[in-house]
């Protein structure tokens, strides 16, 4: 399973702090600094301490030869032995030094040497050394070189106290160091590390329900710094994604609103469409002068009411119609008064063709068909008896009649014979033969 985003952030937390702390990158680069400062300051007070060394037992060496010249030169002079060796050995005694010789000078016979060296001197050029000529006044104004006095330093004190500094520099600026790199942690965490913490923990809850939660910094309001900019740069950031939040929503609630208007409208032309369509739909199978079926509505029931009778055994009769000499009519009144005609005698086929799945219908000019499921002969012979005997009573007078001075119709009657007949058109051609014979028998009549 994934970690939840808090959780992931806690992790990521944890680890920066004990892993990548600036804190402690920063400590450890100081320390590396200091540990580089710290060598070099060592080795260059090293170098002043060595020459600082080298100076102090110059000057102490000096000290040692004004000290014992004068008693020295004299002790040679009188040959006092006991006194030279005294003198010699104190100043072998002296810590500076670790060789003395005495060269001791008389005419006419070898150069006698005396000398002191304690147990840890070697020979070095590295230690200062003094060479100087004893010299004694028998008398006044005169003078005479009784002896040469050579002392030399003891390198082992010299490294000895050397060391002592050396060790006490390195303390020194370890100390200082550690001290300085201490003192920067604290400030910088104090300074830095505390806020940033805080900052980012800020940033990791930050949510659409809390981006109006301020960021707020634990530090002095008249400090003006990186750590103030960053502040306010957060909260600036917060207050751009408030209003572009806000300016989303907004946006978005108008866009609902608009799809809903859209949708509204669109159901609402939707559905005038569909009912212009059916409209359409129902004009296309209306008849415009009559309001009756047109013969192409007439066309698509005739085939379905025939496949119900064939396959269920129920009868089917059909009615063709005839408006009697409907030429001379329009001849003598017009084509307007001739359409007014057409419609009274539709008006008649509606008021008495009510039953559902009676279907009548203008088949053509004054022609007219009926269609009448679940009829037998008998019945279909005496609606079509009804139909001529109504609209004969309308009494429409038609001059030009030769059978009639009013308007007549007629009929031709046929019922579906399963056994001879396995096709619509045959029904209606009998239906169709039956109005011509009603024709040729006078009109005005209803033939089977």
């Amino acid at each position: 399973m994934l970690a939840s985003p808090d959780k992931a952030y806690g992790q990521t937390m944890s680890s920066v702090s004990t892993k990548q702390s600036l804190g402690r990158r920063l400590v450890l680069a100081t320390l590396i600094f200091c540990a580089i400062f710290t060598i070099a300051a060592v080795g260059v007070r090293t170098w002043f301490a060595w020459s600082s060394n080298l100076n102090s037992m110059s000057a102490e060496l000096e000290l040692i030869d004004e000290v014992f010249e004068g008693t020295l030169s004299k002790a040679v002079w009188e040959m006092d032995r006991d006194a030279i060796t005294s003198q010699l050995n104190s100043v072998g005694l002296a810590s500076p030094l670790g060789h003395v010789q005495l060269r001791i000078v008389r005419p006419g016979r070898a150069v006698e040497v005396l000398e002191k060296r304690k147990s840890d001197f070697v020979d070095s050029t590295l230690v200062p050394s003094l060479k100087r000529d004893l010299v004694v006044h028998p008398y006044e104004g005169a003078s005479e070189v009784v002896g040469e006095l050579i002392i030399e330093g003891n390198e082992a004190l010299l490294w000895r106290r050397l060391w002592k500094e050396v060790l006490s520099i390195v303390a020194t600026q370890v100390v200082q160091s550690l001290a300085l790199a201490g003192l920067i942690m604290a400030m910088f965490n104090q300074s830095v590390t505390k806020h940033v913490r805080r900052i980012a923990l800020h940033l990791g809850q930050l949510s659409a329900e809390t981006l109006g939660k301020e960021l707020i910094l634990d530090r002095p309001p008249t400090l003006e710094d990186e750590l103030t900019l960053l502040k306010a740069g957060v909260n600036r950031l917060q207050e751009k994604l408030v209003a572009h939040l806000a300016r989303q929503r907004a946006d978005e609630r108008a866009m609902q609103v608009s799809r809903e208007r859209l949708a509204s409208l669109v159901q609402e032309r939707t559905a005038e469409l569909e009912e212009v369509n059916r409209q359409l739909e129902e004009l296309s199978r209306r008849d415009a002068l009559t309001g009756l079926a047109n013969r192409r509505q007439f066309e698509e029931m005739k085939m379905h009411e025939f496949e119900l009778a064939r396959a269920h055994g129920t009868p089917l009769a059909v009615l063709m119609c005839d408006v009697d000499f409907f030429k001379l009519y329009n001849d003598s009144y017009g084509h307007a008064q001739g359409d007014e005609c057409l419609k009274l005698v539709s008006g008649v086929l509606k008021s008495i063709f009510r039953r559902k799945g009676d279907l009548a219908a203008r088949y053509g000019g004054e022609e007219f068909a009926v269609l009448l499921p679940g009829v037998e002969l008998n019945e279909a012979l005496m609606t079509a008896e009804k139909m001529r005997s109504m609209l004969a009573a309308r009494e429409v007078v038609h001059a030009a009649s030769i059978v009639s001075q009013f308007v007549t119709l007629s009929i031709g009657v046929a019922v579906y014979d399963p056994q001879t007949m396995g096709h619509f058109d045959q029904l209606l051609k009998q239906a169709d033969d039956a109005l011509y014979r009603a024709k040729g028998q006078g009109r005005d009549r209803v033939s089977v």
